[in-house]
């Protein structure tokens, strides 16, 4: 039997062509700046950013807490919308490896309006901590893959330059991001200071995302990742791998946003299922359980035994992440799976 694994686009794994360029790929210590493939993969992300600077990190997680330690200084407070990831799924790292705080930003499905950020930013007393750091994140994870703007982002950025607070963008799934807004990612990254994007997120790559920003910035970074343990040493061997992902796979992500809209579309559908249809916007789908007396655990495990796999949210809630390994056939054949399991339920 098949599987049809929509926990998340985490689990692409590498093409064909990756594979050999990763057995391929000429190899350094990065520690001492001397991996050529590493340089080659920092320069192309550059290039797509627009930024000055660019660092290979093992994970989005390191790239978030890295941005944060390096714009901030202990008992600073930090801007964060009230679902983004950096507050939610990175650990407490921003409290323990930073020592700021947070103040979480209401929004609407992941976009936040102007007027809560402006409240949100501490006037100038002794009493309070100072306000040096605001973080987004597009397209928005919990809120189910949301896009923010380039309008809401101009003029948030523009406040922020306004206050003297720094911007960092989570921008794990930004090419999802510029796909649904028919952009370059490049036009997004403008209105930050500095930005993280994944390459192990829908682009197949096994390993690793990208931090980019002003050159002293990242030279600040590069020795804030050595003190985490993320210096690496032969990285190129992954690094030719991230090359591939930017230049052939972020393209693609078009797809997973069609498949994304059928199963919303179909989950919604089925009785007992609903899904905000409006907030499937990339590839991310929330479906909410709206029949009595059955919880999403329950039908995860219901899926699960008939190899749909999905990812708790809440007691009512399921998350489904489409990627590169799942086809509209498998859109098709997991709604005739769930629809009978919802019969059966």
């Amino acid at each position: 039997m098949a599987n049809y694994d929509y926990r998340s686009d985490t689990i692409t794994k590498p093409t064909e062509k990756m594979r050999r360029a990763m057995y391929e790929a000429e190899v350094g210590d990065d520690v001492y700046g001397e991996d050529p493939t590493v340089k080659k993969l920092e320069r192309l992300a550059c290039d797509i950013s627009g930024k000055e600077a660019a660092m290979f990190v093992p994970s989005g997680t390191m790239g978030n807490q890295i941005a944060v330690k390096v714009h901030t200084n202990p008992s600073d407070e930090i801007l964060l919308e009230e679902n983004c990831h950096i507050h939610w799924y990175e650990g407490g790292g921003i409290g323990a490896i930073s020592g700021v705080q947070s103040k979480l930003i209401k929004s609407n499905n992941g976009v936040m309006n102007i007027e809560d950020i402006r409240k949100g930013i501490r006037p100038d007393d002794i009493h309070f901590p100072k306000t040096t750091l605001l973080c987004l994140e597009n397209t928005n994870n919990k809120c189910g893959g949301t896009v923010t703007g380039l309008e809401a982002m101009s003029e948030i950025y523009k406040l922020a330059v306004d206050n003297n607070i720094k911007v960092h963008l989570d921008g794990a799934r930004i090419f999802n991001a510029a796909i649904y807004l028919g952009v370059e990612a490049k036009l997004i990254m403008e209105h930050c200071d500095s930005v993280m994007f994944c390459l192990s997120k829908g682009l197949c790559a096994p390993v690793g995302s990208i931090l980019a920003g002003e050159e002293d910035f990242i030279k600040d970074a590069r020795k804030t990742r050595k003190m985490l343990g993320g210096g690496m040493r032969q990285s190129g061997v992954i690094a030719s791998a991230g090359i591939i992902a930017l230049k052939e796979m972020t393209g693609r992500l078009a797809e997973d946003h069609e498949n994304a809209r059928a199963l919303g579309e179909g989950l919604k559908n089925i009785r007992g299922l609903d899904v905000n249809i409006d907030t499937v916007q990339t590839n991310i789908v929330m479906c909410d359980i709206v029949k009595e007396n059955l919880n999403s655990l329950k039908l995860k495990e219901a899926m699960a035994q008939s190899n749909v796999f999905s990812t708790y949210i809440t007691d009512k809630r399921l998350r489904f992440v489409l990627h590169y390994h799942i086809t509209k056939n498998d859109v098709l054949e997991t709604l005739n799976i769930i629809e009978k399991i919802m019969d059966d339920l």
